[in-house]
């Protein structure tokens, strides 16, 4: 009787196929619900909430069965992995560039970056009439669009850029005249 009862409970719990047929439109629609909802925070993406909670109803399937009532069950599997896929997007770090500068800053990069810039101030300052007030004004802190820096020179905005590449052509040419070519090495003949 005992054998019996137990074989009558397999025939009446679906299987993992046809619980996955029936949860598939909810999980799907609850993934994408979720992860619209979460567009404003960090970035979750419906596809990797919905492989997760896959996982989460197999890992269920082999241990407890089907759950009883699986459209909570389903909603508040969604809720849960979109918490943790947003926790853990906050707190990953993308890896560091070899060639960017390092932000904590190493000091003799800091040192020659710091001379760069004074070195490209000074040569800006050197230019001729309007290129230095216009470069000065594109290199400034605040980062300003053409429409400020239009305002500011007293320039329509339609003619910064060809006046931006003027000057940076004088500029070009001003920086290779004070370069010093690189001496000879070897056999001269």
């Amino acid at each position: 009787m005992h054998d019996a009862s137990r074989s009558s409970r397999r025939a009446a719990t679906p299987g993992p196929a046809a619980v996955v047929r029936t949860l598939y439109p909810l999980v799907s629609a609850e993934a994408r619900a979720e992860a619209a909802a979460a567009a404003t925070g960090a970035a979750v993406d419906p596809a990797d909430l919905e492989q997760a909670v896959w996982l989460r109803l197999l890992e269920r399937l082999a241990d407890q069965g089907p759950p009883e009532d699986a459209a909570r069950w389903v909603r508040d599997t969604v809720r849960g992995e979109a918490r943790r896929a947003r926790r853990t997007a906050r707190h990953e770090r993308p890896y560091l560039d070899e060639t960017a500068p390092d932000p904590a800053g190493c000091p003799e990069r800091a040192a020659v970056g710091a001379d760069e810039r004074r070195a490209l101030r000074a040569a800006v300052d050197r230019l001729p009439g309007r290129c230095a007030r216009l470069l000065s004004a594109l290199l400034a802190p605040g980062d300003p669009t053409y429409r400020e820096i239009a305002g500011e020179l007293g320039m329509s905005q339609g003619s910064l850029g060809p006046i931006r590449s003027r000057c940076l052509g004088c500029l070009r040419r001003m920086l290779a005249a004070e370069v010093v070519a690189p001496e000879l090495r070897g056999k001269e003949r």
